[in-house]
């Protein structure tokens, strides 16, 4: 947290002006209705899930579809959908994405106990809407990764209240409609939740089941989804792919030996996040960058890996900013943005085909440094005190302004 008046902690969580409130609702407004002209179904993305639906609706396989990469129980959440006429279809579900990716900024400001109308409030969704571009690129597609954006801040903030079960339960359902957050079991099994991990596993289990008997081909899933996810023989998804299994062939390197750096990238990872659950700071900065630090090594070795699955722990990290032991007080995670800055042209890089080069160096280096600031960054949050400031943000503004030596006024 700030340490001092000159630290910009301070202003920061001022409160922010009616100017800035309005500028960023009409952004929000510009690129909802820009998506609600462009787009149909609520977005390619979505329309694969609700095209699914429609064809269980029908009588028919939803796994027909290789794209379909979703449990069963993702057909019954996307079937009220496809009951849906399409010209509300498409007016509904770009407002809902918006509003999911407002809620989890929400969310994370609340578990870092940041006022909601201070100024980074209002300055970090708006750096997320127009200087990180699979933002803009998220509400056109309407890919269900929304959920784990608002699935997971919300999660955390039921942890760093004692609600580890209702944490499990959301986690649960998160993957229960898409398994992104899956590799949060490990959150549970570092924190010894027990009842909370047997929700996070059990909840998508057993709504998945049930769906499937509901399906004309039960064990579709298990037949045709997984293995087309082990083999990723899809010469389109390939070109999008930002991990290093999907990358570093296209660059030459073997494929096996692709594939074992990703898998040795990803077990550090892993090993660097447990060290900084284990680590000391306010406990909601442990949580939010040990969450950050699984995530990360899961995208760095999951097939398929997007550019947009990064939003899953952007907005966790930038509402910790305040905290002077931040892992966005290091130059490396704002580098790693860069080639995410939209309206700048990247020699080479700039065609459909290649720009999954960006995504892979924004996805490194960002998990690069999450792993460097685990074990390094603690020292940091040692020195500055982290327990007790982590209590004294417990109280709210009020709590913000003592840390900040009375540097926070209206």
């Amino acid at each position: 947290m700030a340490t001092g008046k000159s630290d910009i902690s301070g202003w920061l969580v001022r409160p922010a002006g009616i100017g800035w409130w309005a500028g960023l609702l009409a952004v929000l407004a510009a690129l909802t209705t820009h998506t609600v002209l462009v787009t149909s179904d609520g977005g390619m993305d979505n329309g694969i899930v609700v095209d699914a639906a429609r064809t269980w609706l029908d009588g028919g396989s939803p796994y027909d579809d290789a794209h379909f990469l979703y449990f069963p129980s993702a057909v019954m959440a996307a079937a009220p959908q496809a009951l849906l006429p399409r010209s509300v279809l498409d007016v509904l579900m770009p407002v809902l994405v918006v509003l999911a990716l407002m809620a989890g900024w929400v969310c994370a400001l609340l578990l870092h106990r940041v006022p909601l109308r201070s100024r980074i409030a209002v300055l970090g969704l708006f750096g997320l809407v127009v200087g990180f571009a699979p933002f803009a690129q998220l509400v056109r597609l309407g890919n269900w990764t929304v959920t784990a954006v608002l699935a997971l801040p919300l999660c955390l903030l039921l942890a760093s209240r004692g609600r580890w079960v209702a944490a499990g339960a959301v986690i649960g359902v998160a993957v229960a409609l898409k398994p992104l957050l899956a590799p949060m079991a490990l959150l549970f099994l570092f924190a010894r939740r027990w009842g909370a991990l047997a929700l996070v596993v059990l909840v998508p289990a057993v709504s998945s089941v049930v769906a499937a008997f509901f399906l004309p081909d039960p064990t579709g899933f298990l037949t045709q989804t997984l293995p087309f996810l082990f083999t990723a023989d899809d010469s389109f998804l390939r070109l999008y792919e930002a991990g290093p299994a999907a990358v570093l062939p296209r660059l030459g390197v073997p494929q096996a030996l692709a594939q074992a750096l990703a898998v040795a990238a990803a077990a550090v990872g892993v090993a660097c996040a447990y060290r900084r659950w284990r680590g000391p700071g306010p406990e909601a900065l442990r949580l939010a960058e040990t969450s950050a630090g699984l995530m990360l090594s899961a995208f760095l070795v999951s097939r398929p890996s997007y550019n947009h699955y990064l939003l899953v722990v952007l907005p966790l990290l930038l509402a910790g900013m305040p905290y002077a032991g931040s892992v966005t007080r290091r130059p490396g995670f704002w580098l790693a943005l860069v080639p995410q800055l939209p309206g700048v042209t990247w020699p080479w890089l700039e065609s459909g085909k290649r720009r999954a080069f960006r995504d892979f160096v924004t996805l490194c280096v960002l998990a690069g440094t999450m792993a460097y600031h685990a074990v390094r960054g603690a020292r940091s949050a040692r020195d500055t005190g982290g327990a007790s400031e982590g209590e004294e943000a417990g109280r709210g503004e009020g709590g913000w302004r003592a840390a900040t030596g009375g540097a926070v006024r209206p």
